[in-house]
Parts: C-alpha cells; structure tokens; sequence
C-alpha cells in the first residue's frame, strides 16, 4: 500500500468515528456539572458554554449544549421580535450569575474561577 493510500485509509477511519463521538442533548445535560465541576467547561457572557481546558468529553458537551440554547435563543429572539444577540447577553448575565463558587466563568476573554 502507498503512502497515500495508506493515509487516505486512516483519514477515511478517523472521519467515520467522529459521529460516534457526539452526545446527544440529554447526555450532554447529565455531563455537563460534572464538567463544569471538574473545570472542564464553563459559562461564558455571550450566554454559550466554553471549553475551559480540554479532555474528556468537554468539547461534545459544549457542541450539543450549545446547539440546543443557539435554537432556544432564536425562538425566544422570533416570539418577542427582539434581536438574537439581545437574548444571547441577558441569557449570559443570568448564567455568569448563577454559576456556582468554583466554577470557571469567561471575564474579559479570560477564564476565571469565581
């Protein structure tokens, strides 16, 4: 086998697996305070989960979270005829304020513990 099709068939393997990683919505809801517990995840002012540090299934929790608010934002934005953005900053205050002690929130670009 080439070197190329060699890399091709790892490639074509890789690009296989990736849907097997993604959570669907209810199992990223039953990880996500574990990893915001563990430092994983965290709350970010545009109302969006972040990945604080990488690992585990941080990144597949933040994805599917953050699709499932993304669509919640729009309708909210359609039904009172308000911005989306406008939802987006008032959901991410609610959240930076509700997060628990310990917790990593985004100030200023910057993970902070709170």
């Amino acid at each position: 086998m080439t070197l190329f099709k060699y890399a091709t068939a790892i490639l074509m393997a890789m690009m296989l697996a990736l849907p097997a990683a993604a959570l669907s919505l209810d199992e990223a809801k039953g990880r996500l305070e574990s990893a915001k517990s563990s430092g994983q995840v965290g709350e970010m002012p545009t109302g969006y989960l972040g990945v604080v540090s990488g690992g585990g299934e941080a990144e597949a929790i933040v994805e599917a979270i953050n699709e499932a608010r993304r669509a919640e934002y729009a309708r909210i934005a359609e039904k009172h005829d308000i911005p989306v953005s406008q939802v987006e900053a008032v959901a991410g205050k609610k959240a930076l304020e509700k997060t628990p002690s310990g917790q990593y929130i985004q100030v200023n670009g910057r993970w902070v513990r709170k």
